[in-house]
């Protein structure tokens, strides 16, 4: 399937639709933007010294990163461009492997669940199911992600 770039309302997501991310290599500064942003500098992340004595055999990224490339990842499908009122949360996550630097990364995300809502007419609920990759096929994320979507007819930004 092509990779997506025009932004997609409510009306548009049909349970069982898929978009593909493009790839993403996972780089130093990445690990340090990370460890800088969030204030995490826990050795297993940030020492290589101890990382290479560790379960690993070298550093790897923190959990909350995985998380957020895989976000990145659903962003770059153009998808959520200018149609997500809200993101909601998530129902689960799982990180099975670990995410190395020079990993490359990419993702398929799937509707799985879409449903009107009787408190908004200017949105949707839609829930998305993500797995993400590396350019080994290790899956190091699997999750969902909860959006309220604009509906078409409903292109005032919604009030603050």
């Amino acid at each position: 399937m092509p990779i997506s770039y025009e932004p997609h309302y409510f009306e548009d997501l049909e349970v069982g639709q898929t978009f593909e991310s493009a790839g993403r290599t996972v780089t130093e500064a990445d690990f340090v933007m990370h460890s800088m942003f969030t204030g995490d500098w826990t050795e297993l992340h940030t020492n290589e010294e101890y990382a290479e004595e560790g379960p690993f055999g070298a550093r790897i990224a923190q959990g909350p990163m995985t998380f957020i490339l895989a976000t990145g990842l659903f962003q770059r499908t153009g998808v959520v461009e200018r149609t997500v009122v809200a993101f909601l949360g998530m129902n689960y996550m799982d990180i099975p492997n670990p995410v190395y630097i020079g990993d490359t990364a990419s993702a398929t995300f799937e509707v799985a669940t879409k449903r009107d809502l009787d408190s908004r007419e200017d949105a949707g609920y839609v829930e998305i199911d993500g797995e993400m990759t590396t350019h080994e096929e290790d899956i190091v994320f699997a999750g969902d992600m909860k959006f309220l979507f604009r509906r078409k007819d409903s292109d005032e930004p919604p009030e603050r």
